[in-house]
């Protein structure tokens, strides 16, 4: 029997899928663009839907290895290592769609837009702050997602999100302006690899606006993206984004006229409405019936969709290599062995001026904090299949000693007439007791701000305002829309009222049976509840403090409060709350260690002459700080986003224009508090000379192709040469690094070019070759016009190298660069 030609695997994908399209009739293919696509059972077509989130591992389907947040992957500085988390996290995709064929192979990942604010609310699911080290990252992850076969792609990634996009306070309806200048030099390259490269199939847009017009209908930018590629680019709206474009963006009179602009303007799939397509058919055929749309509109959208399921393998039967990856491949051993391994790899040593690192096998260990044994995802994770705590990773590796952990929380009683407690399980807490037993009494955590959590006792779960009537059965803090969290009110006669965040709605015991709900509008019918104190969280820190031979002081964020998706964070301060716990800690015992576990940097605010930094890690995050702290492993991590000194350094989250307000280290002028490219070793490594392989090269010709950190082929190459020696007596895990330097008012000061990661061992020197594209120093030039190139505002100059000298400078980070030479370029 014959095999139609979209099922012929020795067909290219394009033809494959004019074929299947030329089968379809139009209702089918208006159908095809909604996000959830019906099967077509005469073609033996199946039910399809866009995206499947993978961020650091399969997210919000059930089990799955849980990997640290991007922003520690690019702590690693390690294409290979992101590369195969991605690869894991693909298979695992592949695994749930063994167990429900409804799991898209289409993923949502990864996030490419730029640190360029460390207040963004979704800062732990990017990079980096410089925007070629963010899409080489990307790139790496999305190599990952794709898989090695050179036919079948193992998931399809699509970028998140085209363009301009890392705010998130009225991220609806806020402009991120955006000169060419800014879009070439720092927004554009953090894309453009993956696509380039061949690793990424597909674009999110952004919700926000670009330049006053929304980035869901701006042609040229889908244009510009779709031209980096000889294969198609299917382009997904983010959720709900296309009933925004007329309820709050009123860019658009009606549904019609916007589906109709949406689709003119490059969109493919419409993510809205959940799985209820109708209202987005319905406003395709009113358009065709109008005269907004043609067929041909329709047919070029669902033609790079069905080109995306094609790359799948999904018509392929046994043809597809990745057929065979069944439910069971999931939590491997291998998997379990990447994720301990990735966590230490991103760990960043920020300080050890007091040599306390790494640890001499210690007696006696005190892990203090929110954090002290506490793993904690954020949205975007999947459900780890076990987790391992700093205080247990601790607790591991020095079997013989005793760790103690403290968690910092203040330990308290409530009373609204009778005291409040809470049922073994959790699913009654009610003011009915007489007295403060330990059914009464809940560990009060401060994550900052005035955000606390409440854990009771009794069951040893967190207060939730998740049911009515309340009930303290909440694992974690969690969902869309956190339900776990409360604010304080205090009275000036020292009772508290407590407003539920999740409801915005206060606390209040019900007359008669004193269940607790949340439903009281007002502060004044809100319950005022007097608080007995047991015992202070910071006195029961300091004693075991001073008891204990080392301190770990674990203190972060939690990514469900004060900073995630749909929320920037009020400040970049590390909370008081943290901050009094260190003070007590430190005065308590000098051999302690502030260690951060967090999706962003903080300004410190506090004297600590012993720092760590790992992302939230996942399920390994506890085994690997173990491995760092006690020495088992070199520290590797490196920071790809700086922690600025003062508030001020990190410029306004509303302006894009980083040049202009002297944001992040390519125009900062004034030290960070820890620079990009920071992270130290257990040793010393001289940097002793850079010599180039050509000190005089000619400038390239002006160009609008973005420059990538790794050197293309037909680019113009110089190798700096970097030699280093290990002076000490560890081996070191070195990050080699090559900046050009510039004193230009409309160019970087600091340009990263290239780096090298290498291991030394004592005593060793080495010669580091690292070569990097004379392209890389371009800068956008207004006042040129390239010939043949679209006559848009987004193509009106180019990126040109402008001839001069250059200083080019390595070290061990953006801040620190001992050795120099020079670089002549000529016209």
């Amino acid at each position: 029997m014959k095999i139609v030609d979209y099922r012929r695997t020795d067909l290219p994908p394009a033809a494959r899928a004019r074929d299947l399209l030329g089968r379809l009739t139009l209702d089918e293919r208006i159908a095809m663009l909604h996000q959830v696509t019906p099967a077509i059972e005469r073609l033996g077509v199946g039910r399809f839907q866009t995206g499947c989130e993978a961020l650091h591992g399969v997210a919000w389907l059930g089990t799955a290895t849980v990997f640290p947040q991007p922003v520690g992957l690019a702590a690693t500085w390690d294409t290979e290592a992101i590369e195969a988390v991605g690869a894991v996290a693909s298979t695992e995709v592949r695994a749930k769609r063994a167990a429900d064929p409804a799991v898209s192979l289409n993923v949502w990942a990864p996030v490419v837009n730029t640190l360029r604010h460390p207040a963004w609310g979704r800062n732990e699911e990017g990079y980096a702050e410089d925007p070629h080290l963010t899409g080489h990252f990307g790139a790496a992850y999305s190599r990952g997602l794709r898989g090695r076969d050179p036919r079948v792609w193992r998931t399809v990634p699509a970028l998140k999100h085209f363009l301009g996009y890392s705010n998130e306070t009225d991220r609806s309806v806020t402009s991120s302006e955006l000169s060419p200048r800014t879009l070439h030099e720092e927004e554009l390259p953090a894309f453009r690899p993956a696509i380039e490269e061949g690793v990424g199939g597909g674009l999110m847009l952004a919700y926000n606006r670009v330049n006053g017009a929304p980035a869901h209908t701006q042609p040229e930018l889908v244009a510009e993206a779709r031209s980096w590629s000889d294969e198609s680019i299917a382009v997904v709206s983010d959720a709900h984004a296309p009933t925004l474009l007329v309820t709050l963006q009123r860019a658009q009179p009606d549904r019609v006229r916007a589906t109709a602009a949406l689709i003119r303007a490059g969109l493919d799939s419409f993510t809205d409405g959940d799985a209820d397509s109708q209202p987005t058919i319905d406003a395709v055929r009113d358009a065709l019936a109008q005269g907004l749309l043609t067929e041909d509109d329709v047919d070029r959208a669902v033609l790079r969709l069905l080109e995306l399921r094609i790359r799948t393998g999904e018509f392929d039967g046994t043809e597809d290599p990745y057929a065979a990856i069944g439910a069971d491949a999931i939590d491997r051993p291998e998997s379990r062995a990447l994720a301990r391994d990735v966590v230490a790899k991103s760990v960043v040593v920020l300080r050890n001026d007091a040599g306390m690192l790494p640890f001499s096998p210690p007696q006696r260990i005190a892990v203090i904090g929110p954090l002290a044994d506490a793993v904690l995802t954020d949205w975007y994770a999947g459900t780890p299949p076990y987790a391992v705590g700093i205080a247990a990773g601790l607790a591991e590796r020095y079997a013989g000693a005793r760790v103690d952990v403290v968690t910092g929380a203040d330990t308290i009683a409530l009373r609204a007439g009778r005291y409040v407690r809470s049922d073994a399980e959790g699913t009654v807490v009610v003011a009915d007791a007489e007295e403060a037993g330990p059914d009464a009494l809940f560990d009060v955590t401060d994550w900052g701000d005035g955000i606390l959590t409440l854990r009771s006792h009794a069951s040893g779960r967190l207060l939730t305002g998740g049911a009515f009537p309340m009930r303290a059965d909440a694992e974690r803090v969690g969902g869309w829309v956190a339900q776990e969290s409360f604010r304080r009110l205090e009275h000036e006669d020292g009772t508290w009222s407590l407003l539920h965040l999740g409801s915005g709605r206060w606390l209040r015991a019900l007359r008669e049976v004193g269940l607790l709900v949340a439903d009281a509008v007002t502060p004044e019918t809100a319950e005022r509840f007097a608080v007995e104190v047991v015992r202070t969280g910071v006195d029961a820190a300091a004693e075991a403090a001073a008891e204990a031979d080392v301190v770990i002081v674990a203190v972060g964020n939690d990514p469900h409060l004060a900073g995630r998706e749909t929320e920037d964070r009020p400040h970049i301060r590390l909370p008081e709350s943290a901050a009094g716990l260190w003070r007590a800690v430190r005065a308590a015992n000098d051999r302690s260690v502030l260690t951060i576990v967090s999706s962003y940097p903080y300004v410190l605010g506090v004297d600590a002459e012993t720092v760590v930094w790992s992302s939230h890690g996942g399920q390994e995050l506890g085994r690997g700080i173990a491995d760092v702290l006690s020495g088992d492993r070199e520290p590797y991590g490196r920071l790809a986003q700086s922690w600025p000194a003062t508030p001020e350094q990190a410029g306004d989250l509303f302006d894009y224009d980083t040049l202009r307000q002297r944001a992040t280290y390519r125009h900062q002028p004034e030290p960070y508090a820890f620079a990009f490219g920071h992270g130290l070793t257990y040793t010393t490594v001289a940097y002793e000379d850079v010599t180039l392989s050509a000190e005089r090269t000619p400038a390239p010709d002006p160009t609008h192709r973005h420059p990538a950190l790794t050197p293309r082929a037909d680019e113009r190459v110089v190798e700096a040469w970097v030699r280093v020696r290990n002076a000490g007596s560890r081996a070191a895990e070195e990050l080699v690094q090559v900046y050009a330097l510039r004193s230009d008012h409309d160019a970087p000061r600091r340009l990263l070019l290239a780096y090298e990661r290498v291991r030394l061992e004592p005593g060793e020197t080495r010669d580091v070759a690292l070569p990097f594209a004379v392209e890389r120093l371009a800068t956008w030039d207004p006042s040129v016009r390239l010939d043949g190139s679209p006559q848009d505002w987004l193509h009106e100059g180019v990126l040109r190298v402008r001839p001069g000298s250059y200083r080019i400078a390595a070290g061990p980070s953006s801040q620190d660069l001992p050795v120099e030479t020079t670089l002549d370029v000529h016209a």
